[in-house]
């Protein structure tokens, strides 16, 4: 309830988390039958990176910032709907304006402030509905939707350590509730130990694992980098995110010992 994303918008991971989310998007959009996307920690929906809390942290300085100077074409699909949104948007603007007429889009956010100005974003917006509601028990209320193809992006704030066991727990739910979904869950790379004991209670089928990683990740204190979980990842998922991966490092690290840029898969089909 205290995590403002403001202070982080346009920052090197989401740079990561909004360009795999887009590339994901893209992958299910190409087939006719109509989607349901949940953003279950979905924010304010954009952030105006020259004032407020993120004019103070300035991070998006080292992030969309150098992609928006230089943009390399595995990025230009994200950066050009960076661009064409105005303001930095999160990942609701973001999947709403990929979203065609019979596609749904449901977004929760606990804060009370934050779920307000989400709620008045897409008031007149019949594709789009905004709960303020805990994330997790969101997956049980909400899922499965109507339409039996769709993406769950998962992304929490990590300000208690048991989140990242409750983003095991919470695929393994969704999973089970929406098994044709593809779902998206973003972690922290800060201790190494919390991402191997991460990646070792996925207990899924289908698990794919992208890494961004700045600097070796031994600092606790600091974002050394991020990671994406993908369960039911689309076809040729890893073969199209590896460019866009190499892209983010390249323009976005700085040349720091442990810089790394990685596919892997977590479980078989």
């Amino acid at each position: 309830m205290n995590y403002r994303h403001a202070f982080h918008a346009g920052n090197f991971a989401d740079c990561m988390k909004h360009a795999l989310l887009v590339l994901l998007l893209r992958a299910l959009l190409k087939k006719p039958a109509p989607l349901f996307v949940l953003d279950t920690h979905a924010g304010l929906g954009h952030y105006d990176l020259e004032s407020g809390a993120s004019a103070r942290t300035r991070e998006a300085t080292d992030g969309i910032m150098r992609l928006l100077n230089d943009t390399p074409a595995p990025l230009e699909d994200y950066v050009g709907l960076v661009r064409g949104l105005g303001l930095y948007p999160g990942s609701p603007e973001l999947i709403r304006a990929m979203l065609r007429s019979d596609d749904r889009l449901a977004c929760c956010e606990l804060h009370p402030e934050d779920s307000i100005t989400l709620r008045r974003r897409f008031r007149n917006d019949p594709q789009v509905a905004v709960h303020q509601r805990d994330a997790w028990e969101a997956l049980k209320g909400l899922l499965p939707p109507v339409r039996k193809r769709g993406l769950i992006l998962i992304d929490p704030p990590y300000e208690d350590p048991s989140e990242y066991t409750r983003l095991a727990e919470g695929m393994k739910l969704a999973h089970a509730r929406f098994p044709t979904s593809v779902i998206a869950a973003w972690y922290p790379a800060k201790r190494t130990a919390s991402v191997r004991a991460l990646l070792d209670s996925v207990s899924l089928r289908d698990v794919v694992v992208a890494e961004l990683l700045l600097r070796e990740p031994t600092d606790p204190t600091r974002l050394n980098g991020c990671g994406m979980l993908v369960v039911n990842p689309p076809y040729r998922f890893e073969e199209q995110a590896r460019p866009v991966m190499d892209s983010l490092l390249e323009r976005l690290g700085n040349r720091e010992a442990g810089e790394a840029a990685t596919i892997t898969r977590l479980t078989d089909e």
